[in-house]
């Protein structure tokens, strides 16, 4: 089912969380993987985005977590899969509240997993390299202009240069990973 929660209203993601329990019965699995982007130097970040961007990418996780846990606990099992970023793990310039974001969801899944590891509830994060997503391919032209070089560069010299494929993550690679 498609709900249309706004993951930086905390409301309406405990009810979408709710729904998905009685449209189901329980929430077996629970995969966070809501997320925005902005490309901007520290200085010139707007507020608004880096607080859209901390919400979204970061609070939700929280919220959707807090609420399936009682569920997951109630039948003694249940999966948490928090979708981080090769990010969460090495910073990036220009990405200030992304990478805050996604080191946040590191230290957010260590901590949910040591809580919950002996109730068989387990809590991962996947730390995917660049995805070419909607969310990526918008960061192309926005990276290009904050660092003043081409489309074609920061693909090459800026996306694909740390990953050792020089190829993006594929949609379908990302969900192995989560199925597994």
């Amino acid at each position: 089912i498609y709900d249309g929660a706004d993951m930086t209203k905390p409301d309406e993601i405990v009810a979408m969380v709710e729904r998905a329990k009685s449209e189901f019965g329980s929430v077996d699995v629970l995969v966070n993987n809501a997320g925005i982007q902005n490309v901007a130097p520290v200085d010139e970040f707007p507020p608004a985005k880096w607080d859209a961007i901390i919400a979204i990418n970061l609070s939700s996780a929280f919220h959707t977590t807090r609420t399936a846990v009682p569920m997951m606990k109630e039948q003694g099992w249940g999966r948490i899969i928090n979708i981080a970023s090769a990010h969460g793990l090495v910073a990036s310039p220009y990405k200030s509240a992304y990478v805050a974001a996604k080191h946040g969801i590191i230290g957010f899944t260590k901590t949910v997993a040591l809580e919950l590891a002996e109730q068989n509830i387990t809590a991962n994060a996947i730390c995917p390299g660049y995805v070419f997503t909607p969310l990526v391919e918008g960061q192309v032209a926005d990276t290009a202009k904050s660092r003043g070089i081409s489309e074609e560069e920061v693909i090459n010299d800026v996306m694909l240069k740390a990953q050792a494929t020089k190829k993006f993550v594929t949609i379908e690679q990302l969900a192995d990973a989560a199925l597994f």
